[in-house]
Formats: structure tokens, C-alpha cells, sequence
């Protein structure tokens, strides 16, 4: 039986600093409420729905395209962390446990993005001698 995209450990990963970037962002201003707040929950959101989606795929060369779009994700969100923490709306300790965080997901799609290309290496390989 094919698994679930709830089976992979980035995704657990995603959804777990989804949580935490809602939980963070409650504290914004009211007046960040359709800015930074939304984007950033957007963009951590965006990490996890792309690994989901990419899993759901037919083929390993559309989920590589979803990981490399939640990896695009997860750095748009890096760059708000960044803007948060310039604009005071965050301390440095907790930017930097959510930088750690979506580090940790960024090198779990790393990984699962490097998986795939090998399988498509091997399946081109494989064409090319029959």
C-alpha cells in the first residue's frame, strides 16, 4: 500500500512549525493582521500544502516540482522571520527557534528531493539499456 504524505517526516515537520508561526503570530498588532501575520502563516502553511500535494502526484518528477516549490516556501518565509524581527514584532530567540525549525524542513525536502532524483536517474538508466 502507497503511503500517506502524513507518513513523511517533513511534512510532520511543517505542520509542526505551522502551529508554532500561529501561535507566535497571535501576539502581532492588530495592524499586521492581513500583512506580515498573514503572509507568514501563508507561507509556512504554503510548506506543508506543496509536500502534501507533490506526494499525491502521479509521478516522482511532479512530486520533485511540489518539494521544490515548498522549498521556495519555506524561504519566502525565512525572509519574513527576517522582516519580523527587524520590524521588533519578534525577539531574536524566537526567530531564531523558528529559523531552526524551517531549517530542519528545508534539509528534510533536501533530502526527499535528492531521493527522487536518484529514482529518476535510475528509471532514465534503466530506459536507455532496454
Amino acid at each position: 500500500m502507497k503511503s500517506s504524505y502524513r507518513d513523511l517526516l517533513a511534512w510532520q515537520k511543517a505542520m509542526d512549525l505551522v502551529d508554532e508561526v500561529y501561535r507566535v503570530t497571535r501576539t502581532f498588532p492588530k495592524e499586521e493582521m492581513y500583512g506580515l501575520t498573514s503572509q507568514m502563516r501563508r507561507s509556512s502553511a504554503s510548506i506543508a500544502y506543496n509536500i502534501a500535494e507533490g506526494q499525491g502526484r502521479y509521478t516522482f518528477r511532479e512530486f520533485r516540482h511540489f518539494l521544490r516549490a515548498s522549498r521556495g516556501s519555506a524561504l519566502e518565509f525565512e525572509t519574513q522571520l527576517e522582516i519580523a524581527r527587524r520590524q521588533r514584532l519578534m525577539r531574536n530567540e524566537t526567530v531564531a527557534a523558528l529559523n531552526e525549525r524551517v531549517g530542519e524542513v528545508v534539509r528534510l525536502i533536501n533530502g526527499l528531493i535528492a531521493y527522487l532524483d536518484r529514482q529518476l536517474r535510475t528509471a532514465n538508466r534503466e530506459l536507455r539499456t532496454k
